[in-house]
């Protein structure tokens, strides 16, 4: 069954168009690299293809294209993965108000078109121990220096990025073993966790991660004792071409800026998130899991 066929209607794609900011043919901050990673990433599509552009090669004209001929399970998909990127990117450009009303109108839309709603982010014995989470107002202050830390120009942001990650670990009790140190565009350091030696390696900077970076830092770890592991930080991700040519089975585990903001946003301890991120490793062999799944 499509889109269409679940009746969506003129009001539905202008309560889109306002939320996700589609005026003058734009989506959000997406540019078009961006728009079609994240379309790739997130679904599989390719919304650079011809059968999306029929009203317009604009990026809204794409995306309304896109939900008016897709299946209604793949649109839904489509809006929910959009309006975490939404949210996630409001809250570090500083934005934090909510639209309550707002908010409801999109559910009730992604209830029409066959979806639910997540549920209310509360922590139960099976997602996060609440022994392990932060106290609220350190895990608040955190958040905020993070999005602090976004919004500096390039020149200020290397040191502070380095000062945010060793008072993140600190307050997680992974105290470096090393001292994080700046060299170039990259943080370098390393921690222990339940009793695991990792080497850590941060990138502050844009463009997103791509396989040469992942595949220098591999080696670096596989230098090392044979119980070693990495986790590689990359504030503005990874470009999947990357990820695809980096391959499964490695010694390394992947965050970016948006894992981190969720990290603090939900109060999940770093030790929870690297313990969820190193057990999907292991059983799936992929480096890179974002912490919305694996704490949905």
């Amino acid at each position: 069954m499509t889109l269409r066929q679940k009746n969506i209607r003129t009001l539905d794609i202008r309560l889109l168009d306002d939320i996700f900011e589609m005026g003058d043919g734009y989506v959000l901050d997406f540019s078009n690299r961006t728009f079609a990673e994240f379309f790739d990433e997130e679904l599989g599509i390719d919304i650079d293809d011809s059968r999306y552009s029929v009203e317009g090669g604009s990026k809204a004209k794409r995306l309304r294209c896109f939900l008016k001929v897709c299946e209604a399970s793949l649109a839904v998909r489509a809006l929910m993965a959009l309006w975490q990127y939404r949210n996630v990117s409001r809250r570090r450009r500083g934005i934090t108000e909510r639209d309550d009303e707002l908010e409801e109108e999109f559910y009730l839309l992604i209830e029409r078109l066959g979806g639910t709603r997540p549920a209310p982010k509360t922590k139960t014995s099976s997602q996060v121990s609440t022994s392990t989470s932060l106290a609220p107002a350190l895990c608040q202050s955190l958040k905020m220096k993070l999005v602090e830390v976004s919004q500096l120009e390039p020149q200020e942001r290397g040191y502070a990025y380095e000062r945010f990650l060793r008072e993140l670990f600190d307050a997680n009790g992974l105290s470096p073993r090393a001292s994080f140190r700046l060299v170039g565009e990259q943080i370098d350091g390393s921690f222990e966790l339940s009793r695991e030696t990792y080497l850590l390696e941060a990138k502050w900077r844009a463009p997103q991660t791509g396989s040469a970076d992942l595949w220098a830092f591999n080696g670096k770890v596989e230098e090392k004792a044979a119980w070693s592991r990495g986790l590689f930080v990359s504030d503005s991700g990874f470009t999947p071409d990357g990820l695809k040519a980096f391959g499964r089975g490695k010694r390394v585990v992947c965050m970016d800026g948006l894992d981190l903001f969720e990290m603090l946003d939900r109060n999940i301890s770093l030790s929870e998130v690297m313990s969820r991120k190193v057990r999907r490793a292991a059983e799936s062999g992929e480096p890179f899991v974002r912490v919305r799944e694996l704490f949905s």
